[in-house]
């Protein structure tokens, strides 16, 4: 049987399925469920800045409300029972009890998008038990005066400081509207980040015609979704330091394994975990070995096979395979060009 131990971030695995950020983590016991379904790591729902930016306030306001009353209120000023906490003490909380009820390493999740005092809170995440922070930086430039470079430099600033709080891992989740990837990837690993996370999803909204109004919603990954982040895996394996983790579109075991051929350390899901229940990641564990045994592979020989080749030029490696597509694409749908 295949040996599916490996490493990410540093951390050692069992084997490299990881359950994604997503609904799945939201007490104890949906993460002992997670973890006892064989998964090699836990990545929690995030903590967002905008309630942390909340909690904050209303803990000044309260400062405020002792200040009236006395004159040295901070001398006499009562933490908030932790009965009565928000959702970032919660979040803490979960994380120190989680940390402790399953034997794999616990990744908790934050979720911003400007440089600001939220980024402290991954000093506290650390303190509670989590074994790594998964940096979600969900950032849609409304704002039509920034340029690509402020975009990206605002990425960098915000890793810088999370980076500045913890000593446990930090991975970054991005999406993949950079005007270049592949460069964005090498600044975020020289800046320091411990992995790369592709990609995160944008909701974006849609139409109802028949109210006439813009609808939002969530919708689960696809298998054709794993094909944008397949392949800048492919580029990015052996160029950059930091790991590589796959993030979308991962619903049957084969979905797993052509990410690992394409190079990636581990390969997160939730979608299929929600669409097929939990126990769906012993499938996908068991597929993956499965497959490397029929071909008498170890998990090192197998990560990476597909990659483009470290002595490639990887635009020239890229642009034959787009032309060699489109030549085959002719003989089935007539031409392209």
């Amino acid at each position: 049987m295949a040996d599916l131990s490996t490493k990410y971030l540093g951390l050692s695995l069992r084997n490299p399925v990881i359950a994604s950020a997503g609904p799945l983590s939201q007490n104890v016991d949906d993460i002992k469920a997670l973890a006892g379904a064989g998964v090699g790591a836990v990545t929690m729902f995030s903590l967002f800045e905008e309630q942390i930016a909340r909690e904050e306030e209303q803990q000044i306001q309260l400062e405020e409300t002792f200040d009236e009353m006395f004159l040295e209120a901070t001398n006499f000023f009562p933490e908030v029972p932790r009965r009565d906490a928000g959702a970032v003490s919660s979040y803490m909380r979960l994380v120190e009890d989680a940390a402790k009820a399953i034997d794999v390493p616990l990744i908790a999740s934050l979720n911003g998008s400007s440089h600001g005092g939220w980024t402290r809170s991954a000093k506290r995440l650390e303190e509670s038990g989590a074994a790594a922070i998964e940096l979600n930086i969900y950032y849609v430039p409304g704002d039509l005066t920034l340029t690509g470079e402020q975009v990206e430099q605002r990425h960098l600033e915000i890793v810088t400081a999370v980076k500045a709080e913890v000593k446990i891992p930090v991975t970054v989740k991005l999406s993949p509207y950079f005007s270049s990837v592949g460069a964005m990837c090498r600044c975020l690993d020289a800046a320091g980040a411990d992995g790369l996370v592709l990609f995160n999803r944008f909701f974006q909204p849609d139409v109802d015609l028949e109210r006439i109004e813009v609808t939002s919603g969530v919708t689960l990954s696809r298998p054709e979704d794993a094909r944008l982040p397949r392949t800048w895996i492919a580029v990015l394996h052996e160029n950059v330091r930091a790991s590589l983790a796959a993030s979308t579109g991962v619903d049957q075991a084969e979905d797993v394994v052509k990410y690992i051929l394409a190079g990636a350390d581990v390969v997160g899901t939730t979608s299929a975990l929600v669409r097929h229940g939990v126990g769906h990641a012993a499938q996908l564990i068991d597929g993956l070995e499965a497959w490397l045994d029929q071909r008498q592979l170890t998990l090192a020989q197998a990560r990476g096979m597909l990659a483009v080749p470290k002595e490639a030029h990887a635009e020239v490696y890229e642009r034959a395979g787009y032309v060699a597509a489109l030549e085959k694409a002719k003989t089935t749908y007539g031409s392209l060009a």
